[in-house]
């Protein structure tokens, strides 16, 4: 990260008083969803909007070079969109922040891309946004817990590409405490569904036709249940899907037996991802709140193990709502409000991101780099 210094241009040193009292434009283009939204200085919403592709349903998972052409179609008719609902202007904004890693490197050119080039025709901020610490921070919107979820607390992270136990102790400051060792919990999700025939993505549909079925006909694993630590595996899991599948061919499956299948699934991954945040609880007991986000925190069944975990632990639960589960850009803007408040606080605002180039991979613990944090 470069701050201050010459790269700040001088209409950004003009305007750099009121940039954090000012509204704050951001953008997500990680995977498959083109998002925008605008939020105030206090992180109200003013505006979003979400661009779901579905150029991807055909192939049964995203396509990298697809997302990255679709997005580049559709942000900036969606970003003038959101400027429209919420009634202002380009030169109202106060900073730009975009999704710059991890995710998927086409999407992520795209987003930064367009988030800089607005940057710099403004004179305002550009702040890099880490995707994997705007879902760390999402608890903290207004609203989602009563005051702000404060820290430390215990993020259990499950989507498509993450399944991850992350200590939050702070802006800027992450211990991963577990994570998958082989597929993640959505990535899993997908795959099941695929083997029963259903549609992509495959975490609603399992979640839909589960409630048609019973959860006790199928005796499958539940990988690392009860091993020390909390890290996650489910490859062993959808090996045992495939292998009760066997026996039926290549014939379409009854729908009690796909039913009973797809519950037997999820109560498995329920039970797995309850065990390993008992475990990451044992490993902070200092947690303020058991807090899960990430797709699959939108699984109604798998939440609401985790909130009677939670209150076994006398500790509270916080879920963003179910539409910021899911990659939205909401969550960037107000990690970008957060990380400018704390950079305030330090004596370091304003900065400039521009020169932070897309990455596929971010480590949430370099994060602790941009406010010189000692970890």
């Amino acid at each position: 990260m470069t701050q201050g210094g010459p790269q700040i241009s001088s209409a950004l040193e003009t305007r750099r008083s009121g940039a954090i009292g000012a509204p704050v434009l951001a953008i997500e283009s990680s995977c498959d969803d083109t998002a925008c939204a605008i939020l105030d200085a206090d992180g109200r919403v003013l505006a979003e909007r979400v661009h779901t592709q579905r150029e991807h349903d055909a192939f049964g998972g995203v396509v990298p070079e697809i997302a990255a052409r679709a997005h580049l179609a559709a942000l900036p008719g969606l970003v003038e969109a959101t400027l429209r609902d919420a009634g202002l202007s380009a030169p109202d904004l106060g900073a730009i922040a975009a999704s710059t890693g991890p995710g998927l490197i086409g999407g992520l050119i795209v987003g930064s891309g367009v988030g800089k080039g607005m940057a710099l025709a403004l004179g305002l901020p550009f702040i890099a946004v880490n995707h994997i610490e705007a879902h760390a921070l999402s608890p903290r919107l207004p609203g989602v817990v009563q005051g702000g979820a404060p820290f430390p607390y215990l993020l259990l992270l499950v989507s498509g590409g993450h399944c991850q136990c992350i200590a939050v102790e702070g802006v800027g400051r992450y211990r991963k405490l577990g994570g998958t060792i082989d597929d993640a919990a959505g990535e899993a999700f997908d795959k099941v569904a695929k083997m029963l025939g259903l549609g992509w993505p495959g975490g609603p549909a399992i979640e839909a036709l589960a409630r048609e079925g019973r959860d006790d006909v199928h005796p499958l694993p539940r990988p690392l249940l009860g091993r020390p630590g909390c890290d996650f595996s489910f490859s062993g899991l959808k090996t045992a899907v495939a292998q009760r599948l066997a026996p039926y061919g290549a014939g379409a499956l009854p729908r009690r037996d796909a039913a009973d299948l797809a519950a037997s699934f999820q109560t498995c991954v329920a039970d797995v991802m309850v065990d390993r945040a008992a475990h990451a609880l044992d490993l902070l007991p200092e947690a303020t709140t058991l807090v899960v986000a990430g797709g699959v925190a939108a699984n109604g069944a798998i939440r609401a193990r985790l909130m009677a975990l939670a209150s076994e632990r006398g500790l509270p639960f916080a879920a963003p709502p179910l539409r910021l589960c899911t990659d939205n850009a909401v969550m960037v803007g107000w990690a970008a409000i957060e990380t400018m408040r704390a950079a305030a606080g330090l004596g370091r605002w304003p900065f400039d991101d521009t020169a932070v180039r897309p990455r596929p991979r971010w480590p949430l613990a370099e994060m602790a780099e941009r406010f010189d944090v000692v970890r």
